[in-house]
C-alpha cells in the first residue's frame, strides 16, 4: 500500500465486495494513486468485510438501525465518526444497500461516488439490469456519478457500455455490467485521486495536463 500521506479512500458496502476487491487490485497494481483506510458495511456476515481482512485492512460492522433502507441518526452519526476518524478523502459506495440521507452528505459533500449498473439516467432504483432488459433496450452499461439527495441522481462522472444480447438472462447482463464496473470504478477513483476530475454544474470535465 502506499504511505499515510496518501489519497484516503473509505468503502462501504453491504454485498460480496466484487468492486472492492477490484479497486483494491487496482491500488496493489499502482493503478490508483491511493490508499483504502477503511471499509464499513451495514451486514455484520457481508463478503466485503473478509475481502477487507484478507488484505489486512480495517474492517468494520456499524450497526444500520431500525430503518430497512437507509441508517437511522445513531447509525449515521457512527458512520460519519468512523470515516472522520480514518481521514478519508473519497467515499466510495460498493454496493452499499442504504440511501445517505443529510447529515451524512453534508459532512462529505462532493466526495461520495457510487456506480450503478445503468447508463444514468435511465434505469434509477434497484435491479437496473432487469429493467433494462424488461424495456427491451440494445445497449445498457454502468454509470459512476456523484452521490446527492436525490436517487442515483448525482453528477456523471464516467459511462461504459454493455450491448444487451438477445438471448441475455437478467443474471448474463448482470454478469457482463459487473465486469464493465470493475474496469470503469477503479478508472474514475484514480483521476479523482490525481485530481482530474472538475466538477461544473451538472457536467463532470476532465482535466487534461
Amino acid at each position: 500500500m502506499t504511505s499515510d500521506q496518501s489519497f484516503r479512500l473509505g468503502v462501504l458496502g453491504s454485498g460480496r465486495g466484487s468492486n472492492f476487491v477490484a479497486l483494491a487490485d487496482a491500488i496493489t497494481a499502482g493503478s490508483i494513486p491511493a490508499q483504502i483506510a477503511t471499509v464499513l458495511s451495514d451486514v455484520a456476515a457481508a463478503g466485503i468485510l473478509e475481502q477487507a481482512r484478507q488484505r489486512q485492512l480495517p474492517a468494520q460492522f456499524i450497526a444500520p438501525g431500525k430503518f430497512r433502507t437507509k441508517l437511522d441518526e445513531e447509525a449515521e452519526r457512527a458512520y460519519v465518526l468512523a470515516l472522520q476518524a480514518a481521514r478519508v478523502d473519497l467515499i466510495v459506495l460498493a454496493g452499499f444497500m442504504r440511501v445517505l440521507k443529510g447529515d451524512f452528505l453534508r459532512a462529505f459533500e462532493g466526495r461520495i461516488v457510487n456506480i450503478h449498473p445503468s447508463l444514468l439516467p435511465s434505469f434509477p432504483g434497484l435491479e437496473a439490469w432487469k429493467q433494462a432488459l424488461d424495456q427491451g433496450v440494445k445497449v445498457t452499461g454502468c454509470t459512476v456519478h456523484f452521490v446527492d439527495a436525490g436517487v442515483d441522481a448525482g453528477a456523471i462522472i464516467d459511462q461504459q457500455t454493455v450491448a444487451v444480447l438477445d438471448d441475455d438472462t437478467a443474471a448474463t447482463l448482470h454478469a457482463r455490467i459487473h465486469a464493465a464496473e470493475h474496469e470503469l470504478y477503479p478508472k474514475c477513483v484514480a483521476a479523482i485521486a490525481r485530481g482530474e476530475i472538475l466538477v461544473q454544474g451538472r457536467r463532470v470535465i476532465r482535466k487534461v495536463g
